[in-house]
């Protein structure tokens, strides 16, 4: 039986914008099972207003904090303070902390240490401290639908966030040579688990492909193969750098 994972998610929310959650609390059910939802922030500041309806949706706690003293943010030492009583008591396996702000770094760092799994979600512009010390990094901009509202009413299709470039072919070829066996073929599910051992913010929907598998596809660097599994029931997908195929 598959352990299900209890998943605390904690989120700032002076720094994401609510347009988001409902492709948010999608993402992170792929992950587990989220039983804590805490959403941080001073619920009587009027920028906060859009989050107070739909947060029942979600059933998602708002957790009050006033600012004291300006210029110090004490929504962070609210969400860090109850990360840490929450990994203490042990109820949970993994946390998603959702927030584009580097002050968390040392939160999901510590979280690693104490061998819990911690899931990033935050906006392109998150800095990059933060992100490797996730064990995984999802971008909010790559959770919207295909078609996006401009501010005149249109629709435009969303853009992809990231080209793909010689550095990420790179990453590719070589995340496929790490894992290859002697004949130089890697199961396509073991490279992408140490692409993103390598680069946590590392998503195929990131290049506008919604698997890993037709990202491959697209590329002239590859060689794919499909091969039964003992069991007949799924097909494994191989991939071989085409530098050593024979």
């Amino acid at each position: 039986m598959i352990k299900d994972v209890k998943i605390a998610v904690l989120v700032d929310g002076d720094n994401i914008p609510s347009k988001y959650i409902k492709e948010m609390m999608e993402e992170i059910a792929k992950y587990g099972t989220p039983t804590i939802k805490r959403i941080y922030g001073d619920w009587t500041k009027p920028h906060l207003s859009k989050w107070k309806n739909i947060l029942l949706e979600h059933a998602i706690s708002p957790i009050q904090q006033y600012a004291y003293t300006t210029g110090k943010n004490a929504t962070d030492s609210a969400m860090i303070i109850d990360a840490m009583d929450i990994l203490y008591s042990g109820h949970v396996d993994a946390f998603c902390l959702v927030s584009s702000d580097s002050d968390f770094t040392k939160l999901a760092t510590r979280l690693r240490e104490a061998g819990k799994h911690v899931y990033g979600i935050g906006e392109k512009k998150t800095p990059e401290p933060f992100i490797v010390a996730c064990d995984k990094f999802i971008y909010l901009e790559i959770l919207n639908k295909d078609t996006e509202k401009q501010e005149d009413g249109t629709k435009t299709k969303k853009k992809n966030l990231y080209n793909i470039t010689p550095k990420v072919i790179r990453l590719l070829k070589n995340s496929v040579a790490d894992a290859a066996d002697d004949d130089g073929w890697a199961f396509l599910g073991d490279v992408g688990s140490l692409i993103i051992k390598k680069q946590p913010n590392f998503d195929s929907r990131n290049f506008g492909f919604d698997k890993l598998t037709p990202l491959f596809k697209s590329l002239d660097h590859f060689e794919m193969e499909q091969r039964d599994q003992s069991n007949g029931r799924f097909k494994l997908i191989y991939v071989r750098n085409i530098s050593i195929a024979k």
